[in-house]
């Protein structure tokens, strides 16, 4: 188990790396257009990711 979070933390890294190492003007744009974003929005958002996380992780562990 904690290894396998220790894997999951490390791909985490490497997936957010990807943008701002590829194209970090695009990045920054983007960067941008989400501080001007309103906090419910945001949250939003991150609930959606946990939410498409949490079925990726359950249809995985099958």
């Amino acid at each position: 188990m904690g290894e396998a979070f220790v894997l999951a933390c490390g791909l985490v890294l490497v997936i957010e790396g990807l943008m701002p190492f590829v194209s970090p003007a695009r990045w920054r744009q983007v960067f941008e257009q989400v501080l001007r974003l309103s906090d419910g929005q945001i949250r939003f958002v991150g609930l959606c990711s946990v939410a498409i996380g949490l079925v990726v992780v359950l249809l995985a562990g099958d």
